[in-house]
């Protein structure tokens, strides 16, 4: 009787098998001894899967837009005309002026552009950003200012490519407004350091200026030096408050000592799609300030805050990064559409958009899900 029983349980054993696995199938496990790459095990069976390419898990995703950003396959922006020179500036505080200037330098050399930072913020944030010697003694933008060095014998390569140039700060520019006052026409300081023949023999195609969180005698200089100004605007409540003394300045330094000058790009950073109030934000300024709002924003991303602490901008530190490819775009953009002139008659809306304590709770699930993967 219990051989007979073996028999019969050896025939449905071998019957199953037949029929509904291949034949090189183990009799342990009842698993294929020879997968296929579309082939998983899982538990004691298989799971068919159609074929995959590496670009269909995070981090193989995360790799090729890495590959894609460090290496753009020889795509390059037209050069332009002439050298454009663009002050970046902002008086309010943490809206991301350093890390919009470093990362839109580094964007545009990327494509083949080449790129002279000047860092004129103290702090010497953008000298650190892109891996910049700027301890005190360092030649400095401070002494191309008071005219105890030329401008050619202050610049930097960066580490990161050959295309990025750089003007560092040291801490020796906290006292330059105190000496700047002194001396004759000292709001043209920088524009006369900025000569266009140095800059045409180095081959340089944009000049960003990284303006203080002010409206001194520093940022004035950086307004009479470009005919362009770029204004970085934080996606939240208090984006609009200071925008409008920020104009007026414009105005005033356009009446009294820069007629070229004008509003020709503004960027819209750490916007946060999870929320409505970001939606409201750019919405205010998109209808108010129209052409001139890059189409590309920049989200609240952790990789571009931790980058400055590595000596790098994101596309160096993470070129993967949803940071990085938002940067890589707006450059992209930036140098591709030419300059772009404000509309005079363009005001700063009377009302910012209210502050809801519900909406602002508010996630879209698209949002929160980049956030959250950004995180890991």
């Amino acid at each position: 009787m219990a051989r007979q029983i073996d028999e019969d349980i050896t025939d449905v054993g071998s019957t199953d098998v037949s029929r509904e696995t291949p034949a090189d199938v183990s009799r342990e496990t009842g698993q294929s001894v020879s997968q296929t790459p579309a082939e998983v095990t899982q538990g004691a069976g298989l799971v068919l899967r159609p074929d995959s390419t590496e670009e269909d898990t995070p981090i193989g995703a995360a790799a090729a837009r890495a590959t894609r950003v460090q290496h753009p396959g020889g795509e390059s922006l037209p050069r332009p005309d002439h050298c454009r020179i663009i002050t970046v500036a902002n008086q309010k505080g943490g809206v991301g002026k350093t890390t919009s200037t470093v990362n839109l330098a580094a964007a545009l050399a990327l494509h083949n552009i080449t790129v002279l930072v000047v860092d004129l913020d103290p702090q010497g944030n953008a000298s650190t950003a892109l891996g910049v010697p700027h301890h005190s003694g360092t030649p400095s933008i401070y002494e191309v200012l008071l005219g105890e060095m030329p401008l050619r014998a202050a610049i930097q390569t960066s580490t990161h490519s050959e295309n990025l140039l750089c003007v560092p700060a040291t801490i020796d520019l906290a006292g330059a407004e105190i000496e700047l006052v002194s001396l004759v026409a000292r709001e043209g300081r920088l524009k006369r350091a900025l000569d266009a023949k140095v800059l045409e023999e180095l081959g340089v195609d944009f000049v960003l200026i990284d303006c203080p969180p002010s409206l001194g005698l520093l940022t004035v200089n950086a307004l009479v030096a470009a005919p362009e100004v770029l204004i970085p605007i934080q996606c939240e409540y208090y984006a609009l408050e200071g925008l409008g003394q920020l104009l007026s300045n414009i105005e005033l330094v356009q009446a009294h000592l820069n007629p070229e000058l004008h509003v020709s790009t503004i960027l819209l950073t750490m916007y946060d799609g999870r929320t409505r109030l970001a939606d409201q934000v750019v919405e205010e300024v998109r209808n108010h300030f129209g052409d001139v709002v890059l189409q590309t924003m920049i989200p609240r991303s952790v990789k571009v805050s931790e980058a400055p602490g590595y000596g790098q901008t994101v596309l160096s530190y993470d070129p993967g990064s949803r940071g990085a490819m938002s940067y890589l775009d707006a450059g992209r953009e930036f140098g591709a559409r030419g300059d772009i002139t404000l509309n005079p008659s363009v005001s700063v809306p009377d009302e910012v958009p209210a502050s809801p304590s519900s909406s602002s709770q508010e996630r879209s699930r698209e949002g929160f899900a980049n956030d959250q993967g950004e995180r890991r």
